[in-house]
């Protein structure tokens, strides 16, 4: 849907000031799914203008909002001293108004209450404090490694590096993973005020040597071992050679595994793929999936895996100037995120066919 004039009555009106004008977001647009809940919440709140999403999740086997998007809505909120109309899990629409008051810096703790993913909640958080050049401190407790998100090491071995670029930096400490059904993961995060964020230019690639990290919890050694087998048994049956793997067995509250086929530079490529273990997958399977999911982005020779793809959208969109990428594959979740940035903050961006491959353009708003 296009921007829409809601009035509500807010704040600053209810002082004498104004009204403001509510920029009004479909959650059904596109892929439909959780994230269009978490740009528009980030947006709105680095932004200050208010939100209004309605049908959200509409499309979805459980429709509405998750334990993790109330949690993630519930703690941008808190920071921004926000207003929320009907916020609540299994809500199908909610109202986002931002305070002008300032944001709070220092610490704050988290409880997903649930195996919900406390990785889409920091991909919440991060931007929106970062970009509103605070600093934050948050211990989570919830799900680290779960399915349909994320892993904790693809957020701290992949996102971290390519955000860095952009000038948004943090640092993630997991002091238990958590998985389905129990969850209870801990991690803390420290997020840095982005003072002068960068566009980036990401066209070209280079081939570097693969790294693995294998996680396994309460369940037999030999699991994460064979996770670790397996991807590298596939990464040299297409000519890709890796020497350095490691296996890390860990505390948690309910048995799980997880794996990550990543590269590691400062300066890109920012590339990985990443499975985690379920009950009735062996660990081959496993192993296999995060090694395919790497190769894919690999093979196509370019420096951007199409996961992290729509996550440099919310902070593009801000920078000052014209940012491009390069991806191998244009997915829904990259086009929502496109569109919603867009109606949101206004940036320009398109989508360019090149050789096999796309590049993403984002003219930020500045």
């Amino acid at each position: 849907m296009s921007v829409s004039s809601v009035v509500l009555a807010t704040q600053a009106q209810k002082k004498g000031r104004h009204v403001i004008s509510v920029v009004r977001v479909d959650g059904s647009y596109g892929e439909g799914g959780g994230q269009i809940v978490r740009t528009a919440v980030s947006l709105s709140a680095i932004t200050r203008k208010p939100v209004e999403i309605i049908n959200i999740r509409a499309g979805r086997e459980v429709p509405g909002l998750r334990r993790q998007h109330f949690t993630a809505v519930r703690a941008i909120a808190d920071l921004f001293h926000a207003t929320v109309d009907n916020l609540q899990v299994g809500a199908d629409r909610i109202r986002f108004i931002p305070s002008l008051d300032k944001f709070e810096e220092g610490s704050m703790n988290i409880d997903v209450q649930s195996a919900g993913s406390i990785t889409m909640i920091l991909l919440t958080l991060i931007p929106a404090v970062s970009l509103s050049g605070k600093s934050l401190s948050v211990r989570i407790i919830g799900g680290t490694d779960t399915s349909m998100s994320p892993t904790a090491d693809y957020l701290r071995y992949v996102v971290r590096e390519a955000f860095q670029t952009i000038g948004i930096k943090f640092w993630i400490q997991i002091l238990r993973r958590g998985y389905y059904p129990k969850g209870g993961g801990i991690i803390i995060a420290k997020i840095d005020p982005c003072n002068l964020p960068d566009s980036i230019d990401l066209l070209t690639t280079r081939q570097l040597e693969p790294r693995i990290a294998s996680v396994c919890s309460q369940l037999p050694k030999h699991i994460g071992e064979r996770q670790i087998s397996s991807a590298l048994l596939n990464l040299e049956k297409n000519g890709v050679h890796c020497n350095n793997y490691s296996f890390s067995f860990e505390r948690s509250l309910s048995p799980g595994s997880s794996i990550l086929v990543y590269t590691k530079s400062d300066f890109g490529p920012f590339v990985g793929g990443d499975s985690i273990g379920m009950r009735g997958r062996r660990a081959e399977e496993v192993g296999s999936e995060a090694a395919q999911r790497f190769l894919e982005t690999y093979k196509a020779n370019v420096p951007v895996d199409f996961f992290l793809a729509d996550m440099l959208v919310l902070p593009l969109s801000l920078m000052k100037g014209k940012s491009r990428y390069r991806v191998g594959r244009v997915t829904e979740h990259l086009k929502t995120n496109l569109h919603i940035a867009s109606q949101i903050v206004g940036c320009k961006y398109s989508i360019q066919p090149a050789e096999n491959t796309y590049i993403i353009n984002v003219d930020g708003t500045g």
